[in-house]
Formats: C-alpha cells, structure tokens, sequence
C-alpha cells in the first residue's frame, strides 16, 4: 500500500485531499498539533503524528518515509518546505507543494482588470507575495535534484470540506461580515474578480497530478470565475436580503481583517487559466460558485435555517 504524508490534514484543503486518497486506497498520515486533533483525523483513518511544521526533523522523516508528500498547511513557510526538500532530494519521490493564486493579485482596491494568466504566463508579484513565489521556484527547481516535484495553485475554493474542517476561508469571512451588516460585503466598488474552484474538483486535481504530472510542474485550478460585488449579492439573495450590498472601505476593511485578507484576497484580482491541468485530463464538474452560495453549501452552513 502507498504511503502519503499531508501536512495540513486538519485544515480545508487538506483534510479534503486526505480523504480522496483514502479513498483511493492510500494510507494516509498527518502531524497535528495537539492530540485532541489527533483522535479527530483517526477516526476518519489518518494516522495522527504530534508536531508542527518548525520541527525540520520530523518533517524529514515523514517525509523519506512516504511515497508521496503533499503540503497543504502554509504556502509560506520556507522552513518547513526547505525540510521536505532536503529530506527527498535523489529519492525521485513526490513532492506536490500547496500554492494560492493571490501570488498573481494587483492592487485593485476593488476596480475591475482585464488581465488572466496561465501557467505560463510571466507576471511581477505584489511585494507581499514575493517569498510566496519563491518558494512555488524553489519546490519547482528541486526537480533538478531527484525529486518528483509539482505545484498546484489553487483559486478562491468553494463548496463543503470532505475532511475534519468544512469551511473555505475567503466566502465564509464575507458571510460573517455581511451577518453584521445585514447586507451583502464587497470591498471597494466590488469589480474585481477571483477564478474559483470547488473542492472536490481541486482533490481530483491532485489526485490526477500525483499520477500524472511531470517533475517541476505548475497547475493552477480553477473553473470560472466572479466578481466580488457579484458574491455579494448572492449572499444577500441567500439571506433573504434580496440583493441588498454594502461598499466595505477599504481602510475600514484593512483595520478588522489585516492587508493580506482584505487588499490581496477579497479587493484583488486574480484571474487564471487552468490549462496545464485540462492538458493532463481533469474535468472539473462544478461550475457555478455564486449557485453555491445562493442555494448550496454555504445556505446549508450560514443561511438563515441554520441559525
């Protein structure tokens, strides 16, 4: 039986991409960093191991000893992806490293932008997402070393998480903001726009990548798109609101989410291609975000029955 080691089992992503390899008849163990978590993912099958991603040795471990390593935890934390590369260099194991699409974002400060990238497309990151990019090059220049890298970037995800966690990040934050207005948030004018992609489409993703991808690699995922001011008004729909917005500031909004969650996640644009992914056969099947919200996952989760 093959072995995969998932950093981040807990969490959205990785917990979803635990249970997809599950599935797929993997074992699949995770660190976690208390041991209440631990019982949490053993009793969906993961194998639970105490720790963090500052513990470089442990990493390394887990990491030789398992066919296949997935980072989901921190796109951010060169410690810890320096560990995992050092531990697999001439092994020729996978290691499929956890990106975001923000690594392309502008700083709209919520205007619109005709601008789209595939994976080949050249771009300059904002300042705050330079260390981002470095580290998407160094996972993917370590396929010079032995080892079966990739990278997968994935968009603004959507939908109910298969794992221990449920919630995306970037609509559940506007859902609670929007609770407290009582009216749909959007930042700015609300034109910019995010591609997206649903979570079950994003773990089948990784599943075709881990067979199929070639050292090195790059995917973005994503299956459409939508205009911020465009979720907002689906939320107010899905509240009852019908279709009542409100204009979030964006100093206002930097003060109570910070500038990464606020500029760079919810006032930016970041518009991509998924054509390497399309190249290796994935066909998402989900395609409607804005449905979703209106009558799927997030009226289950936050609309008013749930209340």
């Amino acid at each position: 039986m093959k072995r995969a080691f998932v950093t981040g089992v807990t969490g959205y992503i990785g917990g979803s991409i635990a249970e997809g390899l599950l599935k797929q008849g993997l074992s699949v163990v995770g660190i976690v960093r208390r041991a209440a978590d631990g019982e949490r993912v053993a009793a969906r099958g993961i194998e639970p191991v105490v720790g963090g991603l500052e513990d470089g040795a442990l990493l390394a471990r887990l990491a030789r000893e398992a066919d296949v390593t997935i980072n989901t935890a921190d796109s951010d934390h060169r410690g810890a992806i320096e560990a995992l590369v050092g531990a697999l260099k001439g092994t020729g194991k996978t290691l499929v490293h956890t990106s975001g699409s923000s690594i392309v974002a502008d700083e709209a400060l919520g205007e619109a932008s005709g601008r789209a990238f595939e994976e080949s497309t050249p771009f300059t990151p904002v300042p705050l997402k330079r260390s981002r990019v470095a580290i998407d090059q160094l996972v993917r220049d370590s396929a010079r070393e032995g080892i079966r890298s990739i990278v997968v970037c994935p968009t603004m995800i959507y939908g109910s998480g298969l794992g221990v966690k449920r919630d995306s990040v970037q609509v559940p934050v506007l859902i609670q903001e929007s609770l407290r207005r009582q009216a749909g948030v959007h930042l700015g004018a609300g034109l910019n726009v995010w591609s997206n992609v649903h979570i079950e489409d994003l773990v089948e993703l990784y599943q075709l990548v881990i067979d199929k991808a070639e050292p090195g690699s790059f995917f973005f995922a994503e299956n459409g798109e939508a205009a911020l001011k465009d979720i907002a008004t689906a939320i107010s729909r899905m509240q009852g609101w019908e279709g009542k917005t409100f204009r979030w500031e964006l100093p206002d909004a930097i003060q109570a989410l910070g500038e990464d969650m606020a500029k760079y996640a919810l006032a930016s644009n970041s518009r991509v291609r998924a054509v390497e992914g399309k190249k290796l056969g994935w066909r998402p099947r989900h395609t409607s975000l804005l449905q979703d919200i209106e009558s799927g996952s997030y009226r289950e989760a936050f609309g008013p029955a749930s209340r």
